[in-house]
This record gives structure tokens, sequence and C-alpha cells, in this order.
């Protein structure tokens, strides 16, 4: 139902790992799951933090919880943690009979659109960072997706901080939606995240990253 690829993007200013992931995995409903975060810090303390983050979105989305609801499990989890902090995350519940895309954000880069040559970001539902409050309410989105639709998750640390400082707080997706065109040109989700790789993955880079693309069929 979709064509599926990621990359993950290492600081080129620390040995130690960050707290970003992706992942995708199909439900026991035939949908599937798409998400993207990135747990403040580096180090143990990050990789196991967002280690259980990811193990408990996975078991939530496969009993059955939509996005939006999800979030806010998530948000308590991280809030009574032994070990406080702050996370960012998208998560998009992919539903191929239908092809309705449903999400949730929470701090988050909303998911980018590309179709026939343009690329827009999706409107964002509400959510605060995760860990932020507790009791936090998460919106839910839907967006009707299209055969060769594609779509682009990443987390916020795709663009050096000084580019968005110069640039402005949008420069980001901008320069990945100024990309359309190339992924329009594009045979497969991987040429696409290559193509990305290329551009954002210089050795100079100030912070983790990662980005999932899927192409709809």
């Amino acid at each position: 139902t979709m064509d599926l690829a990621a990359h993950y993007l290492p600081s080129g200013t620390s040995a130690l790992i960050g707290g970003d992931w992706y992942d995708a995995m199909q439900l026991p409903d035939g949908s599937s799951l798409l998400t993207v975060g990135d747990l403040t810090g580096h180090g143990v303390a990050a990789t196991s933090g967002m280690a259980m983050l990811l193990g408990a979105l996975r078991g939530m989305a496969v009993a059955g919880l939509q996005p939006g609801p999800l979030m806010g499990w998530l948000n308590e989890l991280l809030d009574t943690s032994a070990q406080p902090a702050l996370g960012s995350a998208l998560c998009c519940r992919y539903e191929p009979a239908t092809r309705m895309l449903h999400w949730a954000q929470a701090g988050h880069p909303a998911p980018l659109l590309f179709r026939d040559g343009a690329g827009r970001a999706l409107e964002s539902p509400e959510g605060v960072l995760l860990g932020a409050t507790s009791g936090a309410q998460y919106g839910q989105a839907g967006e009707q997706l299209a055969p060769g639709d594609l779509l682009v998750l990443h987390t916020d640390g795709l663009v050096p901080r000084r580019s968005t400082l110069a640039e402005g707080a949008d420069s980001g997706a901008g320069r990945l939606l100024a990309m359309a065109p190339l992924f329009a040109r594009a045979r497969s989700a991987q040429d696409c995240v290559r193509m990305v790789a290329e551009e954002f993955g210089t050795p100079e880079r100030e912070d983790d990253a990662c980005v999932l693309i899927a192409r709809i069929a």
C-alpha cells in the first residue's frame, strides 16, 4: 500500500547518539503506523528514554488507540517518568482501504504532503511537547491521500540551528518543500530519502535528525 524509506542523520559535533527516532509498522487491522520523534538530550539517558517511548507507542497503536489519545498517554508516561525529559513526536495512522491519514503531534513539525510537483505542510492539530505539562489534551487531524502522494515526516534537527535563525522558523520546511520538483521525478521513496540526505547531511550538522518518507500506492 505504500513505498517506505527512512534515514538517520547523526550529529557532526557529538560522539553521543541522540534521542531521535523513526518507525513504521503494520497494525493488526491492516492500517500502518508511521512515527518520528525526538527526546531531549544525548547518551544513554536519551536513548533509553526514547526506547521506552517507542515501545509504549507501538504497544498502544497495536491495541487500537488513535493518534490523539495515544499522544495523551505518552505525555503522562513521560511526565511521571523517574527521569523527567521533554520530547516532540509525530504519530500517523494510515488506512489503506480509504487512503485516510489520521495524525497527531506533540510540539513537532507537521507532515509535508507532496502532490503533482508541489508540496505543503499539513495543518497541525493542537499538541504541546511531551512531558511539558500533566493532563495535556492532543488534537487529531485527518487528510485524504491519493495514489502517488508523497508524505515526508522529519525531526526538527534536520536543519542546522544557524540556518533556522538566519532564514526564519520555517526554513526547514521551506527547504524541503522546494525539493518538490525533484521528488516528482524520483522513482522511489528511497530516491527521495537519498536526496534529503544529500541536501541536509553535512559533516557540520549540529544535531541528530531523522526523515521518513512514504509514497502512497
